[in-house]
Order: structure tokens, then C-alpha cells, then sequence
């Protein structure tokens, strides 16, 4: 430990009794379970401070070396969001004219989705989260940020849930490629667009694909001490 280290006791930490977190986790499990990517937004605004809370919930993210490598742009302006759905649907169409390959489109059938983007027009709000690559010093030099698609990745999953939670819908958009969204929005060329969310409140008449999550034992293994300890082998073998 060097002295430029700096620490304090973890007074935050409240350990909870075993049956309250067991339950906890059951409900909190079973609440992400009913969350969906849908497609179709009510243009109710939801509450300003609604979204400012959740992405200072998303801000908390652990990062590479505590760089906090990310940026959340939060667009409820009707004309920026015209422009981003027409550059959006521009690269759409080239995708689905040209750039996907055919097994991409099959498994994209049954999302029922095309290159009609209309939702990043309807949706109240849009959030576009960037990516930092490094920071510029006052002096003018770089300083590299680290784990940069790791940190953001971790940041958008805790904005997702966030929103989630709070009770508003949520889908991730990923145009590619996405430089227009940097021109648009006049960010420094430091960053460069992770993905756009987009989030508000389901249209009354909302659907969503009828497709089913993987079960638990095919994304998950359990590797318990509760079996037969290895047979001792050489170092020979």
C-alpha cells in the first residue's frame, strides 16, 4: 500500500437476516422475469427526476480502475430525436438490404423486427450511453481509461434494471454504425456511442414476441465441495 491510498471502513453495509435475503433475491428474480424489450411506447413523459435517479443508480457501476469510462445522454427533444430515427433507419436499411448475412436474419424473424425504427421518435425518452476511451487532461494529454466495453457493459445493465424497477419499459437499439449519434448529439470525439435506450411507458396496446429464456441449468453450473474429493495424481501424469 502506498501512501497515495486512500480507505475507509465500509459503514454502508447492512447484513440482512437469512430468510430476508433469501426472499429478497425471490422477488427481485421473479420482478426481472416480467421485464421485456418492447417496441410500442406510450409519449406520457415519465417523471424527470424518475430518470435522473436511475442513471444515478447506473453511475455507481464498478469500473476499470475507477475511471467510470461512461457517458448517458438524455434526449426528450422531438427534433433530435427525428434526426437520430432517420440516421438510425438509414443504416437499418443498409443492414437489412446488405449487410446481414442470411443466418442473422433468420434468427432475427422472429423478433418481427426491420429496419422501421418508429419508436425512437414515439418514446419519450431516449437514452444514449457512451463510451469514454480516455479523458483529456487539463494540460491537454490523454489520460486511458481501462475495461472500457467491460465497465459500460455493467453500466447499461444496472440502467436497464433501474428503469426496470422504477416501473417504466426499456429496449436496446444498436444501429451500426452508430458515429451519427456522436455528430447529433456534439459529443467530444473521445467517446463513441455504446447503445441507445430507449424507455418510457408501454403503449396500451403493446406486444412482445412469445419467446421463452433459457432454463437456469443450460446458462449456469455449480461447481460444490459436496462430491468425491479428486483421486491424488503424479506429477508425471
Amino acid at each position: 500500500m502506498t501512501d497515495e491510498s486512500r480507505f475507509r471502513r465500509w459503514t454502508e453495509y447492512r447484513r440482512l437476516p437469512e430468510a430476508e435475503m433469501i426472499e429478497r433475491a425471490r422477488v427481485f428474480a421473479e420482478d426481472l422475469q416480467r421485464r421485456r424489450s418492447i417496441r410500442a411506447f406510450s409519449t406520457e413523459p415519465p417523471p424527470k427526476q424518475l430518470i435522473v435517479d436511475c442513471i444515478r443508480a447506473a453511475a455507481s457501476a464498478p469500473s476499470g480502475a475507477n475511471r467510470q469510462p461512461w457517458h448517458f445522454a438524455v434526449i426528450t427533444d422531438p427534433l433530435l430525436k427525428r434526426q437520430i430515427r432517420l440516421a438510425a433507419e438509414a443504416e437499418e436499411r443498409a443492414f437489412y438490404e446488405r449487410r446481414a448475412p442470411d443466418a442473422w436474419l433468420e434468427d432475427l424473424a422472429p423478433l418481427g423486427t426491420d429496419a422501421r425504427k418508429p419508436f425512437l421518435e414515439a418514446a419519450p425518452t431516449l437514452i444514449v450511453v457512451f463510451a469514454q476511451r480516455f479523458e483529456t487532461t487539463a494540460e491537454g494529454g490523454k489520460h486511458k481509461n481501462y475495461y472500457v466495453p467491460e465497465s459500460v457493459g455493467i453500466a447499461t445493465g444496472m440502467l436497464l434494471t433501474a428503469l426496470h424497477q422504477a416501473g417504466l419499459a426499456t429496449l436496446t437499439h444498436t444501429p451500426s454504425p452508430m458515429g451519427f449519434l456522436r455528430q447529433i448529439l456534439n459529443r467530444p470525439g473521445n467517446e463513441r456511442p455504446f447503445l441507445i435506450l430507449v424507455t418510457g411507458y408501454p403503449a396500451v396496446d403493446a406486444e412482445v414476441p412469445d419467446i421463452e429464456r433459457k432454463p437456469l441449468d443450460e446458462v449456469s453450473s455449480w461447481y460444490e465441495s459436496d462430491g468425491p474429493a479428486p483421486a491424488e495424481t503424479s506429477e508425471d501424469e
